[in-house]
Formats: C-alpha cells, structure tokens, sequence
C-alpha cells in the first residue's frame, strides 16, 4: 500500500480532553491496524489548580486503518493497577513493547492527582494479550523513586535495554538492561552529552539512534554499540513550523522504521504562540499529534517538517 495523500496537521488530537502527548506507535496484529497509545491531559479543564490537569490522566488509544494517514480514537487503555483510589492515580508515558508472545507496557506511575510536580514517580510493568486491558506485573526498581519516560528495545545479542529519565539527577537518560522483560538491572546514567527527557532509542540506516526530548527541541545523538553516543550538531524541531498547531518546538517523540523509512511522531503546544505564549489556558495547555519523515543524510538526522508527510505504515 503507498498512500497518495500527506498526512494531516496535525495528525490527531484527542476528542475528549483535547491533551494528546507523548505518543508511542506499533501494529497490532488482532485488528490489523495501527495502534497510537497516549498520555491524555485534561487540557480542557475549567480552572484547575497548578498542574492538576496533567495528573489524573488516562491512557488513550488511537487507531489507523489506513496506514498511519488518518487515526480516530478507539478507547482508553484499562489499567489494572493496585491502588486504593483508582480514580485519584496519574498515568503517564506509555511504552508499549512485543516481545512475540504478549505485550509488554512500561507507564509511568504518580500516586495521586496534584497541583505541582514535588510527587513520586515511578514506572510499573503491564502485561495484555489484547493491547486494550492490562495487568500489572511489578514496579521497577531503579534509580530512584523520580522516574518517568520508559522506552524499551531489544539488544542484537540477546535481551532488553530501557532508556528512561532520572528527574533527581537533572533529568539526565538512564538506563537498565533485562534477559527476559521482567527482571532489571540499573545501569546507571547514559553517556549522553546533555540532559533530556522522552528517550527514543531504534535502530537505522547502520546505526544507533536516541532521539530525546531537550525542551528546545530533539537531540540526536548516534551509536554503533548502544554505549558511546555521539550528539549530532542542532536540534530537530527546534524551529517553529508552519502547519496548523505546528509552530512551536516539538516535544517527546516516538520513531517508527518501516520498509527503510522512518516516522517522527511528537507533540506540540499548539497555541503556545504569540501573545498566548506564556499564559495557562485551554488554548495553552491542549496539545495535538504530529508526524513527519526523518531524513538521513552524511550520517546525520533531519527532517522538513513543512514538507508534505506521505507515511506508508504497512499491514502486517
């Protein structure tokens, strides 16, 4: 299948909160179609207290039929979390793996609704077999009790390695290793030059690739061994685009690499411009999806993300 028609801008933005973020995307075989599992801030909430609209956030699921052109909302992820106040939790940044057999999620956990960011965090371990219910299995045991942003790869030698962000040790990436997605072992920090959070670490084009959210747009560094990284000059989507909700720096993103090609998908504080800028209001805090194709080129990483999108996500 080769789609004719760009993807549009933005991409989605979710029907119900309007607070679409942190966007990790795969297939899923039972429906054949693709699958975008998101953190859900209640952007439009009516005067909430601080930063309350980003806690008490479910996990939303869009769906595309049509290979990744188009993406409807299907249904909120159902969590099965031990909690004694199951409508007092926050969910955040899902990482959703497939080891073969079932599917893995990591999401990060805050114990509660708050109005400011002092609160513990931490990333628990889902197993599902339908990619819509989930059974938690364990809380990690990391760093620290201050982590959030998980994402998971498989090792070519064998085994599994998480990138996530250590919030206490200025937010710098870290990383854990495990032999079978249950168990982990903390590595301790990356040996990246800059601090971010929102790693994505995958493989293409020969090499390594983190790509991390910088908070003035992605860096990008590259790895033969996945040890050693190197920080590539500049920052992808730094520069405000010109797109419908597109015109400030993106933020948290995932990778997908199909038939050679690779999709960023990001968000964006659409309204986040001009004179509404630095205001907290519906228009500031809803957020919307975005896509647009990496471009490789002397071994570095770009993107035009003002070039029309013609992702081709294929049916497996």
């Amino acid at each position: 299948m080769v789609n004719t028609q760009p993807a549009p801008t933005p991409l989605y933005r979710d029907p119900i909160y309007d607070g679409a973020a942190d966007p990790t995307v795969l297939w899923n075989p039972l429906t054949k179609t693709w699958f975008m599992y998101y953190t859900n801030r209640r952007a439009n909430m009516q005067s909430p207290d601080g930063v309350e609209w980003v806690h008490g956030t479910p996990i939303g699921i869009a769906e595309s039929s049509d290979g990744g052109v188009t993406w409807k909302y299907k249904t909120n992820a159902v969590i099965h979390y031990p909690t004694t106040s199951p409508d007092e939790i926050t969910y955040w940044a899902p990482d959703v793996f497939f080891d073969g057999t079932q599917w893995h999620m990591y999401l990060t956990i805050v114990p509660g609704i708050f109005s400011d960011w002092k609160h513990p965090r931490t990333i628990a371990h889902l197993t599902s077999s339908d990619m819509l219910e989930w059974h938690h299995q364990s809380t990690l045991s990391l760093a620290n009790e201050k982590v959030i942003d998980a994402d998971v790869i498989a090792l070519p030698e064998g085994g599994y390695r998480m990138f996530y962000n250590n919030e206490p040790d200025g937010k710098s990436v870290y990383f854990a290793d495990s032999g079978d997605l249950f168990h982990w072992q903390d590595k301790g920090k990356a040996a990246l030059a800059s601090r971010g959070e929102g790693p994505v670490a995958f493989r293409w084009q020969g090499y390594w690739w983190l790509i991390v959210d910088a908070w003035r747009g992605l860096a990008v560094y590259r790895s033969d061994d996945l040890m050693q990284w190197q920080q590539q000059p500049g920052y992808l989507l730094g520069e405000p685009g010109t797109g419908k909700d597109d015109g400030i720096n993106g933020g948290h993103p995932d990778v997908v690499v199909e038939n050679g090609r690779a999709y960023l998908f990001y968000f964006t504080h659409g309204g986040r411009i001009g004179d509404n800028a630095n205001k907290d209001n519906v228009a500031s805090r809803r957020s919307s999806i975005q896509v647009t194709e990496l471009i490789m080129n002397n071994g570095k990483i770009s993107t035009d993300r003002n070039a029309p999108t013609f992702i081709t996500l294929p049916e497996k």
